[in-house]
């Protein structure tokens, strides 16, 4: 199964676009409703002991997590390459980047599935330490606002540590030679319906005028992926790191490529609550060791998404 057949539709929320679900996840602290529900692979230990103090950054972190000897991080485990469940272990880009942190820090980092839609609440409650789920960094999630600017909770900060946008997927070897969303403009698009890449789509093929832009709409991204490999469209559109993976597995690496730059890139941090400055900042330090040190790009390569590194750690650089 490649990664985009656990594609989000509109209504579900893209990790990349929306902010609602995440302003009404902080809601539910005022209202006593629930948490995270786990599911699949409970947790998933990496990184150092807690009696590792010899670590070089374990004096940074705050002594309940130096005591505990473990930074426990919700996730929500069915976004592949970023993080899902294999043999019964969450694993991808967010695990490994965690498990190099972890190694800094000289605790573990402990995965827990839920649900994405609670992961904001579970720091307000402190069931979790941190959130590392894909999850963009941007203004109304720092201030805790939901889409009308209304305050509904606190707000969180973010460790920033990738970087990612939307990419065109084109058959291996671009036979038509597309570059940007604008080289689609008298040709056929194929994508998976009531998404955002639908909804992009639609917003290029007004700016296409007469040169009609065809858009064959699917209920699986794997439909409209098919599509495209089958000649009927040159183009599907797709998260950059979902888009990224298909490359690499679909066909063994033989069927598909990303075509040209990203676009309406945006920052995916780790959240942590503003209450806890120091497992914030010791986040940060360990993020600027693993990308000094090359652990960090050794992890992107690994998962076929380079294009999405950051040069160093920031604090709350979304948007």
């Amino acid at each position: 199964m490649t990664a985009s057949t656990t594609r989000r539709t509109t209504a579900a929320r893209s990790r990349i676009a929306a902010v609602g679900a995440i302003a009404v996840a902080g809601a539910l602290i005022l209202t006593g409703c629930g948490d995270q529900t786990e599911k699949g692979s409970s947790s998933t230990p990496s990184g150092g002991t807690s009696k590792d103090n010899s670590a070089p950054l374990f004096s940074a972190l705050p002594k309940k997590i130096q005591d505990a000897g473990v930074i426990k991080i919700g996730t929500d485990s069915a976004y592949a390459p970023m993080e899902f469940v294999e043999g019964g272990k969450i694993v991808g880009v967010d695990p490994d980047i965690a498990e190099a942190l972890g190694k800094q820090l000289g605790v573990k980092m402990q995965f827990t599935a839920g649900t994405f839609d609670g992961l904001i609440t579970s720091v307000y409650t402190g069931r979790e330490d941190a959130i590392m789920s894909s999850i963009t960094d941007n203004k109304k999630r720092q201030e805790g606002l939901d889409d009308k600017g209304q305050k509904i909770g606190k707000g969180i900060d973010f460790v920033d540590y990738f970087s990612s946008g939307l990419s065109l997927l084109v058959k291996k070897g671009n036979p038509e030679g597309i570059k940007s969303m604008d080289d689609l403009c008298g040709k056929t698009v194929a994508v998976q319906r009531g998404t955002i890449y639908e909804d992009t789509f639609k917003a290029q093929a007004e700016k296409c005028g007469d040169k009609k832009l065809t858009i064959q709409a699917f209920d699986t991204d794997a439909e409209a992926q098919t599509r495209v490999k089958a000649d009927g469209a040159v183009a599907d559109l797709n998260d950059y790191p979902v888009a990224a993976y298909t490359v690499k597995t679909s066909g063994g690496g033989n069927d598909f490529e990303v075509a040209g730059q990203q676009s309406g890139v945006g920052l995916f941090g780790i959240g942590v609550s503003k209450e806890n400055t120091q497992l914030r900042d010791a986040l940060k330090q360990a993020l600027d060791a693993i990308i000094k040190d090359g652990s960090y790009a050794k992890v992107l390569e690994k998962w076929n998404v380079q294009d999405s590194a950051v040069k160093s750690a920031t604090v709350n650089a979304g948007q």
